[in-house]
């Protein structure tokens, strides 16, 4: 489709006040809605927040385009295939712990695109009650054909596991590879082209407060995500006309209404709300340089704070390549059970705390309170190695971790790709138990 600009481009920032015109001059100065828009485009206002949110929480943008987003057929209810929204209450959630091999990817007779191939594992909360999250799995072999989506349920957190994708959204371009993530924030509308033959990886779809950079405390000012590494896009819009969908989640279910032009058609923008990216090798990786681990907390790249300070309703945290350097430790994630509930994929590599079976594009489930931690072979081999400064290097594996606990679907604990024997991995810890001094 025709766009005013095709060439990526992108400016920096987390949650930045971003002004972009792909046209010049369609910027009005000094005003939003003056009585004519240059141009002959129309004003809109995009709120991801309350209008009379505090001004340092509040979140909205300015969009100058050729036809406003009310312009489309009326909606109506469409199969939601495998995507599904809360309440996450029609199986009964187990605090055993799970764990899934990666979902296919459809075959090549089965095109398949990036809605229509969500397959969702689990959630928690719902849209309705605009807390927890839902937790997707993609698998992709074609482009956006025609069609667009919005989400107005919650935003889109995305994790390309497999595949690099182009997200054409009303604000600009960005792709996205494994490796780094994407944002999309509720009611952006978009389209998701495939740049490789085929596509998979991971969203998490948010009910509650956006995502923000967790704050550093003790770490002070610097580490961590920088915002500068944040990259939203710069304004680049479609002028075409034709038969297009316009897909929306809403209400925890599809819909779809016949619309007549593409709806990416901002010429210019102004505000805060917007996608943005990050690359997770920017990611500054705090850790231990004495002994003992500090909490996983230290790897969070972003947070969805919940009404319970420092209990989040979803942190996202990763675990990319970094140094082991601590002394008298064992090194792999200790055995632990937690408040929180946690959700793991695998981007690529080898996890340290796993010998087998956790697979990229797979992933494990270990809810609220249910115990977990290095496997038998891991904890033999990491007991007894000599210890030296060691790289943990080629991996990136992340977490979901949210205070709720997180229930999985009817379809996903009925799915071929569910590890019957993960229980195994922990059945052949020795009793190494002894009264004699050590």
């Amino acid at each position: 489709m025709p766009t005013s600009a095709k060439a990526l481009s992108y400016q920096s920032g987390f949650g930045n006040e971003f002004a972009t015109e792909a046209l010049a001059g369609s910027l009005p100065i000094a005003q939003n809605s003056p009585q004519k828009v240059a141009h002959g485009l129309y004003a809109e206002q995009l709120t991801g927040t309350a209008f009379t949110a505090p001004r340092a929480q509040n979140k909205r943008s300015w969009l100058y385009r050729i036809r406003p987003a009310a312009m489309h057929g009326a909606f109506k209810a469409v199969s939601s295939g495998m995507l599904q929204s809360g309440p996450f209450d029609a199986a009964a959630v187990t605090p055993n712990q799970l764990r899934w091999n990666p979902m296919p990817i459809p075959a090549a007779t089965t095109p398949t695109d990036f809605i229509a191939g969500l397959f969702t594992v689990a959630g928690n909360g719902s849209a309705d009650s605009q807390s927890g999250i839902a937790i997707h799995i993609y698998a992709a072999n074609r482009s956006m054909q025609d069609s667009y989506f919005y989400n107005a349920d919650g935003e889109m957190l995305i994790v390309p596991q497999q595949g690099k994708l182009l997200l054409r959204t009303e604000m600009g371009l960005l792709e996205v590879a494994p490796g780094e993530i994407a944002v999309l924030p509720r009611g952006v509308r978009f389209a998701v082209d495939l740049l490789e033959e085929l596509a998979r990886g991971y969203v998490c779809e948010n009910y509650g407060a956006a995502f923000s950079l967790p704050e550093l405390g003790p770490i002070g000012a610097n580490g961590l995500a920088n915002p500068r590494d944040f990259q939203a896009p710069v304004a680049a819009y479609e002028d075409c006309e034709g038969a297009f969908t316009l897909l929306t989640k809403f209400g925890g279910r599809l819909w779809s209404a016949d619309i007549g032009h593409s709806p990416l058609d901002v010429v210019a923008w102004h505000g805060n709300y917007a996608p943005y990216k990050y690359n997770l090798a920017h990611f500054n990786t705090i850790n231990s340089v004495s002994f003992d681990h500090a909490d996983p907390s230290i790897f969070t790249v972003l947070t969805s704070p919940s009404d319970t300070p420092g209990t989040a309703n979803v942190d996202f945290v990763i675990f990319p390549p970094r140094w082991m350097v601590a002394e008298h430790t064992f090194r792999p994630p200790w055995f632990h059970r937690n408040l929180m509930s946690e959700y793991m994929g695998l981007i690529q590599g080898v996890y340290d705390a796993k010998a087998e079976g956790f697979l990229p594009g797979g992933g494990s489930l270990h809810n609220c309170m249910s115990g977990h931690g290095p496997d038998a072979a891991t904890f033999e081999k990491a007991s007894n190695v000599q210890l030296a400064p060691h790289k943990i290097d080629h991996t990136l594996a992340f977490m979901f971790e949210s205070r709720y606990v997180i229930r999985p679907t009817e379809a996903a604990m009925a799915s071929p790709q569910l590890q019957q024997d993960y229980l195994q991995c922990w059945q052949g810890l020795k009793k190494n138990f002894s009264i004699e001094k050590n």
